[in-house]
């Protein structure tokens, strides 16, 4: 089923250019003026919809800082105030090594971990003299839990520690309103906790935004895992919010089941239930320093 899974999606993105490039001879044989290529921007207003990354690249020579914060769950009552009185933190940054290929680095306080990922565009949608229907960007992340060892007696492994993320996104911007993408995901863990789990974990993502004014957007994203890969308790990732913008920084304000703001545990970790309650307010803000300027050709 993982295999017919993956190949169907495979298909799909080959099949994409290939309708593109007839469109491209149809238009060689017309004998109007020269056209120019228009690439498509602002699929979304940031290189993350909320949990998961966007089709956006960070811009070449640029540094972007994000602080990631989810409070605690609103079940916990009045008593914890909501979920105010906890907090989850990922402090990271991304930096734009071209406009196609960024990397970055972060260090979240659920469980300590640390991880970086590289991000390279590999499809651009555009329309004009190139016409591509879709942009495609495959994602790979590596992350390292740093949590003391509950036994420390006991033959503990380093690899125990480390966990992988491979992802292919790919969506479009349809109009002006209205971007959607798909994300096939492969999350890999050297250590899991029960034999319920499985080390290799597929699922799917899907996320959107609707713009709502020049500055506003509503965004969100579902998270589908296949079945018997994880343990019973752990749920599907939705989550759901406005991203913000103001100049030079983005505001990203929502509601998610998810706790880690990484991907082995928002993908494959996620414990809270939208239906009682197990929702976490949390936001991203998103700050750019041009630290190269681009090159004037």
């Amino acid at each position: 089923m993982k295999k017919i899974f993956f190949t169907l999606i495979g298909l799909s993105l080959f099949l994409l250019p290939l309708s593109a490039q007839e469109d491209d001879l149809l238009s060689l044989l017309d004998d109007g003026e020269e056209e120019t290529t228009e690439y498509v921007t602002a699929s979304f207003k940031a290189n993350r919809v909320i949990n998961l990354h966007s089709l956006e690249n960070t811009a070449a020579g640029v540094l972007d800082i994000k602080i990631g914060h989810r409070f605690g769950t609103l079940n916990g009552g009045f008593y914890e105030l909501f979920g105010l009185d906890q907090a989850s933190i990922r402090i990271g940054g991304d930096y734009g090594i071209t406009n196609q290929l960024m990397i970055g680095l972060g260090r979240s306080s659920f469980e300590k971990t640390y991880d970086g990922f590289i991000k390279y565009k590999f499809l651009r949608q555009s329309k004009g003299k190139r016409n591509m229907p879709i942009s495609a960007a495959f994602l790979a992340t590596t992350a390292i839990q740093t949590l003391r060892w509950q036994n420390p007696d006991r033959e503990n492994l380093f690899s125990s520690r480390l966990y992988h993320t491979f992802q292919l996104i790919a969506g479009s911007k349809i109009n002006e309103q209205i971007s959607l993408q798909f994300s096939p995901t492969l999350v890999h863990r050297n250590l899991v906790l029960t034999s319920e789990e499985e080390n290799d974990v597929y699922a799917l993502g899907v996320a959107g935004r609707i713009k709502l004014t020049k500055r506003v957007t509503l965004n969100a994203e579902y998270i589908y895992v296949l079945p018997d890969q994880i343990a019973s308790e752990f749920q599907n990732s939705f989550s759901i919010g406005f991203d913000i913008e103001t100049g030079g920084h983005v505001f990203q304000l929502h509601f998610t089941n998810s706790t880690s703001m990484i991907e082995k545990g928002y993908i494959a970790e996620t414990v809270g239930n939208w239906g009682d309650g197990g929702i976490h307010f949390g936001f991203n803000v998103s700050r750019v320093f041009t630290l190269e300027k681009p090159k004037i050709k």
